[in-house]
């Protein structure tokens, strides 16, 4: 078998992944690195380290600055993509004709550049980045950031046709195909990297419900003032918080619940409270997507309670309990802190998360569609 290599240009430097979209690229390139792919990383950064964990995965790593200056906000063209282009970049691609795998519309500069014309490219689409930066804004308080999130909307939106200069979009959930099928009919669905190379599962586990996240992030936020303030404010269950970043007012109202904890910590922290917890609970008020955070909680959790927003279209349906509203939050919570997850359910889970789930199903079938 001939050597089988591939260009990926990433939005970020993937590691540490210790976040959505670096997590995603990070064990993207780890599995395929094993597969046998020889990677040719390039990366685009403004406020991370060069890796030598990467170094040591890829058969060559690239690094150029994200230009950030705001003159970029009036350029017709979204300011995550204008920001991430750089000639030596260009260059590098254009040195042999290996495939090129663009991570996410932020990196699609050079997509329908008329020097790649002729070159294999797919784009990973890690979310409708329109209705993303759409979702940011209602929830932005500061009027600038919001007018941002707002241009930026309408700017992705209009990117979109672009799209059709790929010769295959890998989308992350079945939902973003559907949608994206409009501007490439070229497209499958590549679900979502992760750090679980198997599914953890633990019988003993504590009266808690856990909610996690980055509590930085709006989307995360909002989940967490909902569980707080209309789920648990008045209950008798024990609810621990995992998330650094809290806004001081968040952190005051679970300040103010003797059942409530708010826990800073590391990812180790996160897996320990994630196993023991007797439910995860999960809503999302923004349907972008799968969240790394319940594919986390599946191979390692027990229950895991969510909302429609957070598992339609993204095949885990039938492993999560779904609630909507407050009152229905409340009380399948309350039914599920005396229901065991028994060896039944983890088997059932195990099935149906290595079938569908595991960074190697995802790779062989980026395999299969590019060499």
């Amino acid at each position: 078998m001939s050597e089988r290599h591939l260009h990926i240009v990433s939005f970020d430097i993937p590691y540490p992944a210790d976040y959505g979209g670096a997590i995603d690229v990070f064990h993207k390139v780890r599995t395929l690195a094993a597969m046998g792919v020889r990677i040719h990383l390039h990366c685009f950064h403004y406020d991370r380290q060069h890796s030598d964990v990467l170094k040591n995965i890829c058969e060559k790593v690239y690094y150029y600055p994200r230009n950030m200056n705001k003159t970029l906000l009036i350029n017709p063209l979204p300011f995550i993509i204008v920001s991430r282009h750089h000639d030596v970049l260009l260059r590098h691609l254009k040195e042999d004709d290996h495939p090129i795998l663009f991570e996410g519309k932020h990196t699609c500069y050079y997509l329908d550049h008329p020097d790649l014309e002729s070159r294999r490219k797919y784009v990973r689409t890690h979310n409708v980045e329109s209705d993303y930066y759409a979702s940011l804004a209602a929830l932005e308080m500061n009027p600038f950031k919001r007018l941002y999130f707002k241009i930026e909307s309408k700017k992705l939106k209009r990117y979109q046709p672009n799209l059709k200069e790929a010769d295959h979009l890998f989308c992350i959930s079945e939902k973003d195909r559907q949608y994206f099928s409009k501007f490439n009919e070229h497209c499958s669905v590549v679900l979502p990297f992760h750090a679980n190379d198997k599914v953890n599962f633990i019988a003993e586990k504590e009266d808690y419900c856990l909610y996690h996240g980055n509590l930085a992030v709006g989307e995360n936020e909002q989940a967490a003032r909902f569980l707080v303030n209309e789920v648990f404010a008045d209950s008798p269950i024990q609810f621990k918080i995992f998330g650094n970043g809290a806004s001081r007012s968040l952190k005051r109202e679970i300040a103010g619940h003797s059942n409530m904890e708010l826990i800073e910590g590391v990812r180790q922290e996160l897996y320990d409270l994630v196993t023991r917890a007797q439910v995860n609970v999960l809503p999302t008020f923004q349907a972008t997507g799968m969240k790394l955070k319940l594919l986390f909680s599946l191979h390692n959790g027990g229950h895991v309670l969510v909302n429609d927003p957070m598992v339609n279209g993204t095949g885990a349906e039938s492993l999560v309990h779904v609630a909507e509203g407050a009152a229905d939050f409340k009380s399948k919570t309350a039914m599920l802190m005396n229901k065991e997850f028994d060896s039944t359910n983890e088997q059932e889970r195990r099935k149906i998360l290595e079938e569908k789930f595991s960074n190697e199903v995802q790779g062989r079938n980026i395999v299969s569609e590019i060499f």
